[in-house]
């Protein structure tokens, strides 16, 4: 899979796609709200690394792929869905470097500047999570080569 910028997919989403992202994004970020008032901003934070428009937009990208393939004839499901799992692998493996964007700002914020903690995490996120991207698609093709031997 490659990894790219689609700008017409901006163009295709209706106004009401980008209503129901805000609304989970929303409510995710008032669940997240209460659990801060209730038990404190440390357990809170393990939830803000949760991606809030995740439920949403795994039921677009399903919602969406049907519908192209319905206009196509065909019926869609199977591949709609194969696409939302996609991106939710790909949300959990961002995840993954949200946590030690989180954990190094949890650890570094009472002892250095903010703007260079700030940078430094973003960039260990992107590092980490790129690394994962990339351990899977190795893991991947270990895993085909394998088959292809039995």
């Amino acid at each position: 899979m490659n990894i790219g910028v689609d700008a017409h997919a901006l163009r295709t989403n209706h106004w009401n796609d980008y209503a129901i992202r805000f609304l989970f994004g929303g409510l995710i970020t008032v669940f997240t709200g209460l659990l801060a008032q209730w038990y404190g901003p440390v357990v809170a934070g393990l939830f803000l690394a949760f991606p809030a428009i995740l439920p949403a937009s795994t039921t677009l990208i399903e919602k969406h792929e049907i519908q192209r393939k319905h206009r196509c004839g065909l019926h869609g499901t199977a591949r709609g869905r194969t696409l939302a799992g996609v991106d939710a692998a790909g949300a959990s493996m961002g995840s993954i470097g949200l946590v030690a964007f989180g954990l190094l700002a949890w650890k570094l914020l009472p002892h250095i500047s903010a703007f260079l903690v700030l940078a430094f995490a973003a960039v260990a996120w992107f590092a980490i999570s790129f690394a994962v991207w990339r351990m899977r698609k190795l893991l991947r093709i270990l895993h085909a080569r394998k088959s292809r031997l039995r």
